[in-house]
């Protein structure tokens, strides 16, 4: 049984540590010269304002998933409380749409819960889930470009 719920960051850091390499070799760009070094001080600073959201997905116990978030006022809109995903990723054999959906009901229902006015949630062109967002009422309006500098 599939289910999703919120819990703790750093509670469950132990968990979602072996889960991030996973993450980062299907989506992160230039691995060749970037690695992945999280910056797991600023999660716990963030968890402790109470401004970081995580909500996992889980197979009968069993940590298939996370969407991690931070839930803030927004720098130019004071008065909006805004969650921006921070990172999000389902194990391969958990992306058919159906557990996307548990994972998105329960981010949305802690996101209300929180009272969160804007939500923004992002994909990487190569691997598109702009059709989950829609299902879920969201919509494009921003794009953003990257470019390796050198140092």
């Amino acid at each position: 049984m599939i289910t999703a719920q919120v819990e703790s960051f750093g509670e469950r850091l132990a968990e979602l540590k072996p889960l991030f390499p996973l993450h980062w070799e299907k989506l992160a760009m230039d691995r060749d010269s970037i690695p992945l070094d999280m910056r797991y001080d600023v999660y716990a600073c963030l968890e402790a304002a109470g401004e970081l959201m995580c909500v996992t997905l889980r197979d009968r116990g069993r940590l298939v998933g996370y969407w991690i978030a931070i839930v803030a006022p927004g720098l130019h809109y004071r008065g909006c409380l805004t969650a921006t995903m921070d990172i999000w990723n389902l194990l391969p054999e958990y992306e058919n749409g159906v557990a996307a959906m548990i994972l998105m009901r329960a981010v949305e229902k802690e996101y209300s819960r929180r009272g969160v006015r804007r939500a923004i949630a992002g994909e990487k062109i190569h691997h598109p889930c702009g059709r989950l967002y829609r299902a879920f009422g969201y919509e494009p309006v921003e794009t953003y470009y990257s470019k390796l500098m050198g140092g």
